[in-house]
């Protein structure tokens, strides 16, 4: 484990995370180290009350967009067009969201009043992006993450009702298809994840597609 240094945004190599993913501690999140970070597939996971803490996962939850089948009674939801789904439209609203709505899954309690904000930085620069999911405009669900261009590195989502998150996840894998994105990043395992599809692949075969260009 490393103690970063305040004035470079340099991080270690990934493979040098320790046993429990752990690559280094300290920091910021200026958006400078977070790109950099991200451009390396290295990620912040922290409480409240902690210092930041940096993962590179060595076994990595991934899905490749071309590869997802939602389920047959996704599709027969997806088919009925109950819920609308947008693209970018409320980034604060879904990130919020994903903060503070009561959790079974384990996603998302983890975002800090600091993380919040670094994202929401990233965002009005282009680089963090969210799916909102609406019914009877209401936004129900939804979820962020950051663009790579080639690579989706998801981050979180929320659902308010039945199947929303699942909603906004189908959405997101046929943007990533239709523009040619090679991976979609889910960072570490969960069932909740693995249920839509996600499996995990080792370090070093995620680093080298997330070097590669786009399809």
């Amino acid at each position: 484990m490393y103690l970063l240094d305040q004035n470079s945004v340099k991080f270690p190599h990934p493979t040098l995370a320790n046993k429990d993913d752990i690559l280094a501690i300290g920091g910021d999140l200026s958006t400078e180290r977070l790109l950099t970070a991200y451009k390396q597939g290295i990620f912040p996971w922290y409480c409240d009350g902690e210092p930041i803490i940096w993962y590179s996962p060595a076994w990595r939850m991934v899905l490749d967009p071309r590869h997802y089948k939602p389920s047959k009674s996704l599709k027969q939801i997806l088919k009925k067009n109950t819920f609308t789904v947008t693209f970018n439209q409320n980034f604060k609203e879904v990130i919020y969201n994903c903060k503070t709505i009561n959790r079974y899954d384990g996603l998302g309690t983890w975002i800090t009043d600091d993380m919040q904000q670094a994202y929401i930085n990233l965002h009005q620069l282009g680089y963090a992006k969210s799916v909102e999911v609406w019914l009877d405009d209401e936004l129900v669900g939804g979820l962020y993450g950051i663009d790579q261009g080639h690579v989706f590195c998801g981050e979180s989502m929320f659902s308010k009702v039945s199947n929303a998150s699942k909603i906004a996840f189908a959405w997101l894998n046929d943007y990533l298809v239709k523009n040619n994105y090679n991976l979609l990043d889910c960072q570490v395992h969960n069932d909740h994840l693995e249920s839509l599809g996600a499996y995990e692949i080792p370090r070093q075969e995620f680093l080298d597609i997330l070097s590669k260009k786009k399809l």
